[in-house]
């Protein structure tokens, strides 16, 4: 898991039928200074410039409403409050 900011969304309207009726999200990770950028799966609402909490790998598949959903990352929370966190 990891901590991210949303910078962006992407829309798709032609994927695999597990992924219908997913938001995906832009998200940038805020720890790592090589600013990655991934697409996750939104399972809580994030809007764009939030810091969220961001589950990766077989993890993320379980956190979705299909376990056997192709889904590598996934954001599972907002962060409130992060102390320590630069980016924030």
């Amino acid at each position: 898991m990891f901590v991210g900011k949303v910078v962006g969304s992407i829309v798709s309207t032609r994927k695999n039928e597990k992924l219908i009726g997913s938001k995906f999200m832009i998200v940038e990770s805020v720890m790592d200074t090589s600013k990655e950028r991934l697409v996750a799966v939104d399972n809580v609402g994030a809007g764009i410039g939030e810091i969220v909490l961001v589950a990766t790998g077989s993890a993320a598949r379980l956190c979705g409403k299909a376990s056997d959903a192709p889904i590598d990352a996934a954001i599972v929370g907002i962060v409130d409050d992060g102390v320590g966190l630069s980016g924030m």
